[in-house]
């Protein structure tokens, strides 16, 4: 038996020290980025938080208010071609759109590209990046979309974030089993503290000229810059982004007015029934369905994860989002600060 002795840290199990700063308001703090990706050779340059591309956050909705923020949405799949093809020459900013390994997800992407969508970034998104048919899927897209950003995962260990950009990624998205929807963790027991694998991650991306994604865990503004302090050049959010106006699910009402909205993995049994034609007989559902409340417009949201981010620069001296990873000490905390967690924005 193999066993990794040290600690291994999650967003719960640190607080951020303070120290002097020479900022005087929130308000001289920069959240925008300009990142040159390795591959594409493309620059974004934005707010670097991306919505989650499961159908019950990464909507055409979400994507055309998150572009106010100048921040990203990546689109679920589950757009037929007509709707997707008639919002893409409408809008003046590079979409996401997510794809799985199929040879059908590959010919939609090259079918939109004939018919002249070419400024569009693509997100293969893997449960288990760690297929080596991944690999090859990765490579296929790289090679016939040279100038497409490329985002694929999920992994949460560094040599194989290090693979995965050398073989053509310009993004690798980090995080197994915590989001607040999913049930990897529980039903596989595979996955890796949050806080840890983003530090690990990012270290070998950013050896290699490469950029990582931290996907999941994140259920309060604090978690959000833990991510960038631990070197996350983008940060992913599902369910601190739905429940809104904007978001995909069904809507709960009591008495006529808006209470909840549903959101539930794309490995549960609910994704698998509403858009695979159901549960396959060799696997088992790994994800769960909740109602989130209902919280009106994402823009309020938003604007208090932002404000949050600010807050944290100016506590630890960091003008700029990117200074946050070396600005930033950790300290280990006691399981006192859990009560925060469990909590929506």
């Amino acid at each position: 038996m193999h066993v990794v002795e040290d600690r291994k840290l999650d967003f719960k199990d640190v607080l951020i020290r303070p120290r002097n700063s020479s900022l005087a308001s929130r308000s001289e703090v920069d959240l925008t980025r300009n990142i040159k990706f390795p591959h594409s050779g493309k620059t974004f340059s934005g707010v670097p938080i991306m919505a989650s591309n499961m159908t019950t956050v990464g909507t055409i909705e979400m994507a055309d208010k998150l572009s106010k923020f100048k921040a990203i949405t990546v689109l679920h799949k589950f757009y037929d071609y007509s709707r997707l093809s008639e919002w893409l020459s409408e809008i003046n900013y590079e979409p996401w759109l997510s794809v799985g390994l199929s040879d059908e997800d590959f010919k939609f992407i090259d079918d939109l590209r004939s018919d002249g969508y070419a400024d569009i970034n693509i997100a293969i998104d893997v449960a288990n990046g760690y297929m080596e048919t991944v690999v090859d899927v990765l490579k296929k897209y790289r090679d016939a979309f040279p100038k497409c950003t490329i985002m694929v995962g999920n992994v949460v260990t560094g040599d194989r974030t290090a693979e995965l950009i050398k073989c053509g990624a310009d993004i690798v998205r980090v995080g197994i089993g915590n989001g607040s929807a999913c049930t990897t963790r529980k039903m596989a027991g595979v996955g890796y503290p949050q806080l840890s694998a983003i530090d690990e991650c990012a270290m070998y991306a950013h050896a290699v000229g490469g950029y990582v994604c931290a996907d999941g865990g994140c259920v309060v503004p604090g978690d959000v810059a833990k991510a960038f302090g631990a070197g996350a050049d983008f940060v992913m959010l599902g369910g601190m982004l739905a429940g809104h106006d904007e978001s995909g699910g069904e809507i709960v009402f009591d008495d006529g007015k808006p209470v909840g909205m549903e959101f539930y993995g794309m490995s549960s049994k609910t994704a698998m029934e509403r858009h695979y034609g159901g549960m396959a007989n060799y696997r088992a559902s790994e994800g769960k369905t909740v109602v989130v409340p209902y919280r009106g417009s994402v823009e309020t949201t938003m604007q208090t994860i932002l404000g949050g981010l600010r807050s944290c620069c100016t506590y630890v001296d960091a003008k700029k989002i990117e200074e946050l990873s070396n600005k930033i000490t950790f300290i280990k905390v006691g399981m006192q600060t859990n009560d925060i967690y469990g909590q929506s924005v």
